[in-house]
Parts: structure tokens; C-alpha cells; sequence
């Protein structure tokens, strides 16, 4: 049995969505290149220059791997310079994700709205971003023109002024945002009067933080400064601390506010990062006053320094190069060989592509997309039943949320503060036993009913071509098994840290492209700003969820929460069962990194000291969480009927291929995560045994 070669230029090149790029579920923005104005046209072409500068970041963490290993004289720049490239490129992004509408929101009340409807939801996005960017903005741009005069350093041997760059960075994109949102304003109005009105706006916003800048460094005896201090009298007489004197309400209803204030305005659509930036302000000033905002702005910086951060781009942008180089169609043929005359071979090649694939990326809509252009088609030609086949899809390609190198671990790991290389071998097994229980009912249900699925003879029948290993295909198996191993295999022996790994797999999946003749500059590009972009949306929901659990825990609202989770009166068990029940409801309506930043916090505490009742260590208790939370959000990605994994396969799918008929096919596979689930709730070695052993 043989699959047909296919090219991958025009199958990829075809469609609307690639790895760290489109997202069918959040529509991209339809403004026209020809109608751009001045912050459109900076907005644009800042995005598209940063992008290069995760290439550049790559190349210089490469370097120092090489450097320690190989010449034994590791260097003392490349930490701050690479968090320096990446900072930069995740705060300058800012204003084209917004130009292109590529903030991650949760759409599903507002697609449903009416017109009318859906442009005041946008009305009151807008006004709400507005208002969080310039309170954000108030102060980080203090604490920035402080850390330019102080000329602030690392205190390292290579000492860099890292924090006024990244400082100055926060800063820079904030004023992107910013500037772009509030065009994004100006260009929904039609009325000339309203627009005028949106200029006053942008206007007054100008000169309050010119006036800041030069009051800074005139002094305050100047004229600025004098102004200044106008301002500032503004601001304290409209001070609500005293007013609403919030810190004599009881933690239940300030956690109570909190969390509602956050659902409702998540409900309208607007992106996350604005949401969890506007409750933690609109928090910080209520509980401390204009100065509160100190804390919305320090733990926003704090967030660039964070050295884990760097692995995402650099997974993204490998998963976006292997995407583009057409990896994912020499690894489905060259696997057809090892399918035999299985019935239901096909089937068992897509789930081995898809472990491998995952084992490769790390992004799992990337993934399903690739294995819904190669192997749909291909299993729906060769007769294989319809169900069956789109289930199978769906499933395996959600496999890269939970085999390495995840990117939901790596934001998890930030979250719950556990070791990342810990996490990704604690969720290898789990992952793995998934594919085989995929595979197994694939193999017994095509067995119980031969119509379901053909046999390799029947498929030679039918495309008239014998199974034959050639060199490209063996070169291909070769190469990806050889990626994953020089990834995920310094990351387990412990020779090079997550952020090092993915540098090198970033450059040895541009070596892999380079081989299959696709190391093009349209492929780099496409793979460059497909990162940028993914990534840039990632960060600013990650900032704004930051600073709302900075301040949610500052208030008392996670120790009220814990509380609330250990006075339950259950066994242990019984308080996992309850938070893994939380997570399927608020994966019902709520996207995955919001869920990561609302509930990691406040679970993984109770987990911990739940952790001598369930026989774990505290470490041990965090990783098996991790691995339990992982898998409840794969549940979710599948879940009808928002489940993400289900839009990304109808993204690419035939137009007879309802999203009725996906929500049906997925509901079995569904049936086996959650007896896995089960299965490592109940037996935590499933888990622990492989982080146990390589440590």
C-alpha cells in the first residue's frame, strides 16, 4: 500500500490556516492594505520587522549551547540578549495583532448576536481596551522613565541594561496598542461628529503623556511639571479607595466581584488580555488608590523577564517551519510501509504521524489541520468510514496538547511554578497510552465491522500501487525521528534547558526543510509571522492574566479560594473530582490559557496540601495535577459544541462535512481521554514513573 505523494506548497498554500497563524474561531480583521492610515501602516511593518528577531534569538541561544558544550566557554550575553530579541518582538507585535483582529476572545455570544448587537459589544471592546491600556500605561511609563535615568542593570558578569530595555519595551507596546485600538475606535464610527470625538480622545491621551515626559525630567517646579501635578490632583480626587472602602467587605465578596466582573466581560467577546487587565486595575485602584496601579505595572513587567516564556516562540515557529516545509506528507507516506495488510492500517499510520507530529510541534491546531489536508482525503478515498475517520482526526491531532514539547505544559508549568522538563516527562506516557487506546478501538471496530475500513490489499486493489519504502520517504522518517530525539532527548538527559531544546529545534527543523528543498524565504516568512502573531496574542493574554492573579492573590481572593476548596468536608479524591469538574464547565465557554491563569493558581496550592493524603510528595502532587489539567483541557478542545479541535478540522474539510457529523465522530474518542483521564487519576505512577526514573 502506497498514498500518493502530495505536494505541499499548494495543499498548505491552499487553505486559510497554518500553524501559529489563522484561527477560524476568532475572525481576522478585512482592512485593506490601500486604506491604511499612519499607525496602520507602523503597526503593520513593525510586526513584520520583529518577527525576524525570533530567528535571530535562536540562532544566539544555539550558539551558546555550542559554546558551553563544544568549546567549553559558555557565554555571558546570550540570556539577557535573547530575552531582549523575544521581549521585543512579543511587545512591538502588539499593534498588528490588533491591526489584524488576532486577539484571543471568547466569540461564542457574540457571533450569535445580532448586527446592531455585535458593533455595540465592539464599541464597548474598544472603550474598555482604551481605558486598561492608558491606566496600564500611567504608570509603566514612570517606572520606565526611572529606570532610563537610573540606567538600570542586571548585576550580572555580562551586566545589561535588561530591565530599563524591557521596562522601556512594556512601555513601547503599550503605545502600539494603544494607538491602534484607538484607530480601531475611530474606524467603527461613521458619523464625522463621533470621529472628532475619537481624535479629542486620542489627542488628550497624547499630550497627557507628553506632559508626563517632559514633567518627569523638567522637574516640578517647570511648567510640565506643574501641569503634572494637575493631572495628578485629578486623579486623587477621583479616587474610589475611600470612597468604596473595599478592604472592609469579607474575601468572599470581593472574590465573588472578581470573578463575576471577569465572566461578564469575557461574555461580550472582548479580548482576554483587556479583561484580566481592566478587573486587576480597576482592583488595584479600588483597593489602593491610583498608586495601586504600581502593582498592575510591575508584575506586567516582571512577566518579560520570565526566561520560560522564550521556549514558546521558538516550538511555534519550529511546528510553523515543519508545517510549511510539508513534513507532515513524507511522514504519512513513509509510514504506510509499517501498516502491513492491517485492517484499519491507515488509521493505526494517521495515529503514529500524529505522535510523531506532536513530538515535533507541540501546537495542536497546527496539527489537525495538516493531518485534515493529508489524511482525510486519503482515508475517505480509500473508503474508510466517514465517522470513524473524522474522529480519529480530531483525537490524534489533540494528542499535541499532552505529548512534549507541550505549549499548554509550558504555560502551566509558569502558572503552577514547576519545572517544564518535569512536566513534558510526566505527560509522555499519558500520551502515548492514549495513541494506543485511539489505535486499539480504531483496530476493533474495523474488525467487528470489515466495511468499516480496507485491508492493504484492497487499497493496492483500488489505487493499483505496491508499498514501497523510498529514500525521501526514509530520509523524512529519518530526519523527524532525529529532530525529536536532539529535542526532547537534551531536555531529558539534562544537557540543554526547555528554552535551549527549542532553539535547537527551531534550527534543525529549518535543516529539515532545507533537505526537502523547501527552505524558501516565502516558507521562513509565512513561518516567521505566523509565529509573531500566535505568539504575540499569547503574551498580552498572559500579561493581563498576570496581573489579575498578582492582584486577585494580593487581595486574600486565593487563599479564600483555597479555603473554600479544603473546608469542603471531601476526601482528597473527591476535591480533584470537584476541580476537574470546574475545568469541564469553564472549558464549556472559556479558552485555555484564561482557564490556565484563573484556576492554576488556586488549584495547584490545595493540590499541594492535599498532596501526603493522596501518598505524593508536593512536587510529585504539582506534576500529576499537570498532567490531570492537561488532559481535562484536551477533553475540552474536543467537547461539542465549542470544542476548538472540531472548527480547526472543519477548517479544511470537504463542504459535505457538517460540523454536526465532526461533533458526532469525536463523542467515542471523547469516551477514551476520559478513561484515561480516570486511569491516571487512580494511578499517579502512570505519570510520575518515567519524570522518576530519568531524574
Amino acid at each position: 500500500m502506497v498514498t500518493p505523494m502530495i505536494n505541499s506548497s499548494h495543499t498548505l498554500e491552499g487553505t486559510d490556516i497554518e500553524i501559529g497563524a489563522d484561527d477560524p474561531l476568532h475572525e481576522e480583521g478585512g482592512l485593506a492594505f490601500a486604506r491604511y492610515g499612519f499607525v496602520e501602516h507602523i503597526s503593520h511593518f513593525s510586526g513584520i520587522a520583529v518577527s525576524v528577531l525570533y530567528l535571530v534569538a535562536a540562532g544566539a541561544t544555539l550558539w551558546e549551547v555550542v559554546a558551553r558544550y563544544v568549546f567549553n566557554a559558555p557565554t555571558q550575553w546570550a540570556f539577557e540578549v535573547v530575552m531582549v530579541l523575544c521581549a521585543a518582538s512579543w511587545m512591538i507585535s502588539s499593534g498588528y495583532v490588533t491591526l489584524k483582529q488576532r486577539h484571543i476572545g471568547i466569540t461564542v455570544f457574540h457571533v450569535m448576536a445580532s448586527d446592531r448587537v455585535r458593533w455595540w459589544l465592539d464599541l464597548f471592546a474598544n472603550l474598555v481596551g482604551v481605558i486598561a491600556l492608558f491606566l496600564l500605561l500611567s504608570d509603566a511609563t514612570v517606572r520606565a522613565y526611572t529606570a532610563i535615568g537610573n540606567v538600570e542593570r542586571t548585576g550580572s558578569a555580562f551586566n545589561s541594561p535588561m530591565p530599563m530595555v524591557l521596562k522601556s519595551l512594556l512601555v513601547l507596546g503599550g503605545f502600539l496598542y494603544l494607538a491602534q485600538l484607538t484607530m480601531n475606535l475611530h474606524r467603527q464610527f461613521k458619523s464625522p461628529a463621533w470621529r472628532l470625538a475619537v481624535k479629542a480622545l486620542g489627542g488628550l491621551m497624547v499630550f497627557y503623556f507628553v506632559v508626563a515626559l517632559l514633567g518627569h525630567y523638567a522637574g516640578p517646579d517647570s511648567l510640565f511639571g506643574s501641569l503634572q501635578a494637575f493631572f495628578s490632583s485629578i486623579a486623587a480626587a477621583l479616587d474610589p479607595s475611600q470612597a468604596l472602602d473595599a478592604r472592609s467587605y469579607d474575601l468572599g465578596t470581593v472574590s465573588l466581584v472578581m470573578v463575576v466582573l471577569l465572566v461578564l466581560l469575557m461574555m461580550t467577546g472582548m479580548p482576554l488580555g483587556i479583561v484580566t487587565l481592566i478587573v486587576s486595575a480597576l482592583m488595584a485602584v479600588a483597593f489602593f488608590g491610583p498608586r495601586g496601579l504600581y502593582l498592575v505595572s510591575t508584575n506586567a513587567a516582571g512577566l518579560l523577564s520570565h526566561y520560560t516564556l522564550v521556549a514558546i516562540p521558538f516550538f511555534v515557529l519550529m511546528a510553523s517551519i515543519l508545517e510549511r516545509a510539508g513534513i507532515a506528507e513524507d511522514l504519512f507516506d513513509a509510514m504506510s510501509i509499517f501498516a502491513g495488510n492491517l485492517r484499519g492500517g491507515v488509521a493505526v499510520q494517521t495515529v503514529v504521524v500524529a505522535v510523531i507530529l506532536a513530538a515535533m510541534s507541540g501546537v495542536m491546531g497546527g496539527e489537525i489541520v495538516m493531518l485534515g489536508l493529508v489524511a482525510l482525503p486519503q482515508m475517505f478515498r480509500l473508503g474508510y468510514d466517514r465517522k470513524l475517520t473524522i474522529g480519529l482526526i480530531c483525537a490524534s491531532g489533540a494528542l499535541a496538547t499532552l505529548i512534549p514539547p507541550s505549549i499548554i505544559m509550558i504555560v502551566y508549568g509558569l502558572s503552577a511554578e514547576v519545572g517544564i522538563g518535569d512536566l513534558f516527562m510526566a505527560g509522555a506516557i499519558p500520551g502515548v497510552m492514549l495513541a494506543v487506546f485511539y489505535a486499539l478501538y480504531v483496530l476493533l471496530r474495523v474488525n467487528l465491522n470489515p466495511k468499516l475500513a480496507p485491508t492493504a490489499r484492497e487499497v493496492e486493489a483500488m489505487t493499483g500501487k505496491s508499498n514501497k519504502l523510498s529514500r525521501a520517504r526514509m530520509n523524512a522518517v529519518l530526519l523527524c525521528i532525529a529532530l525529536i530525539a536532539a529535542v526532547m532527548g537534551s531536555i531529558y538527559a539534562g544537557i540543554a534547558s526547555v528554552t535551549e531544546a527549542a532553539a535547537v529545534g527551531c534550527i534543525g527543523a529549518m535543516v529539515v526543510a532545507a533537505v526537502r528543498h523547501e527552505m524558501k524565504w516565502p516558507v521562513v516568512q509565512a513561518a516567521l509571522l505566523g509565529s509573531m502573531t500566535t505568539v504575540g496574542t499569547i503574551i498580552w493574554l498572559i500579561l493581563g492574566a498576570i496581573s489579575f492573579v498578582g492582584i486577585f492573590n494580593l487581595v486574600g481572593g486565593g487563599d479564600f479560594m483555597r479555603s473554600l476548596f479544603l473546608d469542603l468536608g471531601l476526601p482528597a479524591m473527591g476535591v480533584i473530582l470537584v476541580m476537574m469538574t470546574i475545568l469541564i464547565v469553564l472549558g464549556t465557554f472559556m479558552e485555555w490559557i484564561a482557564i490556565v491563569f484563573i484556576t492554576v493558581p488556586v488549584f495547584a496550592p490545595v493540590v499541594m496540601t492535599l498532596a501526603p493524603e493522596l501518598g505524593l510528595t508536593e512536587d510529585q502532587a504539582k506534576i500529576w495535577f499537570g498532567v490531570l489539567f492537561v488532559m481535562n483541557i484536551q477533553i475540552y478542545f474536543l467537547s461539542p459544541p465549542f470544542g476548538p479541535a472540531c472548527f480547526w478540522l472543519k477548517s479544511v474539510t470537504p463542504k459535505d462535512v457538517s460540523l454536526q457529523e465532526i461533533f458526532i465522530s469525536v463523542i467515542p474518542f471523547i469516551g477514551l481521554q476520559i478513561l484515561g483521564l480516570i486511569l491516571v487519576m487512580m494511578f499517579p505512577q502512570i505519570a510520575l514513573w518515567l519524570p522518576e526514573v530519568l531524574n
